[in-house]
């Protein structure tokens, strides 16, 4: 059966892209979003009427509800949402600004909620859909000097987690996509973003992770196409799973953080059973 997909962040070179054209290779149907439509005009042409795209800055919840109320009345109704857009950047935890701190969970975690409370409705009516958070490797292990950005991550991975139990009955299916380092334009920015942290503290250790990801780019080991393939073969799965991390990378770091979490909470387990009443 033919699927009709809601995709956030449709940047060229990136993931919302690489997502929109493993769904096409299967024969579904794609509404890709993007701030800048201009970009995406020559490559939609490419697939006909199976390919619309929408202006939308997920930020603007008006701009929300009127793109999800495009795509179902053009398509029919929307069965697969990828929550892809965002964006992350550097600074320390007491440093950075408090609006680029602000900025950050309006894109990286609110805009979700905008985006998947505008699809439910629909997706209650004809009781079936499938929901995909694009969470990050990040949001299982924070990461120094993205202290913010993981933070945004981590509260994508509890709505998950969350969401997937309350839709659970009504036929609604909900997946956390964790992707470690990919080879798509996320890191191309830092090379021209100067280290803007006022606690001098922290500098030299902004300094090597901007000075990483500007190495990185170009050479990380995840390949998009390959990560949204991924996808697709997860979405066939059933039951749906809760999560996929993307990368053989990201996976080893995800398990050793895992573990590493799971070994400190037994390492305090008598003084957490310690906290209770006495039993008689």
């Amino acid at each position: 059966m033919t699927r009709n997909w809601f995709i956030t962040g449709g940047t060229p070179g990136g993931f919302g892209m690489a997502f929109a054209e493993a769904a096409l290779e299967v024969g579904d149907r794609v509404v890709l979003t993007a701030r800048r439509v201009e970009e995406l005009a020559e490559w939609a042409q490419t697939f006909g009427d199976r390919v619309l795209v929408v202006p939308l800055d997920v930020t603007h919840p008006d701009q929300v509800q009127r793109a999800v109320r495009t795509a179902e009345e053009h398509f029919g109704g929307i069965d697969v949402l990828v929550n892809n857009a965002g964006r992350g950047w550097y600074g320390s935890i007491e440093g950075m600004a408090e609006g680029a701190v602000r900025t950050m969970f309006e894109l990286n975690f609110f805009a979700v909620l905008s985006v998947t409370r505008a699809v439910l409705p629909g997706m209650r009516a004809r009781g079936s859909g499938r929901i995909v958070n694009v969470s990050s490797v990040a949001g299982l292990q924070g990461v120094a000097g993205f202290g913010y950005y993981s933070a945004t991550k981590f509260a994508i991975e509890a709505v998950t987690d969350v969401l997937r139990q309350e839709v659970a009955a009504l036929g609604i299916g909900v997946m956390a996509v964790e992707p470690g380092a990919f080879r798509t334009r996320a890191y191309a920015g830092f090379a021209d973003e100067p280290i803007t942290e006022t606690v001098t503290a922290y500098r030299d250790l902004l300094e090597q992770v901007r000075a990483g990801m500007i190495a990185e780019d170009g050479n990380q080991p995840g390949d998009p196409r390959r990560g949204a393939r991924a996808l697709i073969a997860a979405l066939a799965q059933d039951p749906l799973p809760t999560r996929l991390v993307l990368g053989g990378a990201g996976f080893d770091a995800a398990v050793a953080a895992l573990q590493e979490r799971l070994a400190h909470v037994r390492a305090g387990e008598a003084l957490s059973r310690g906290a209770d009443f006495p039993t008689e």
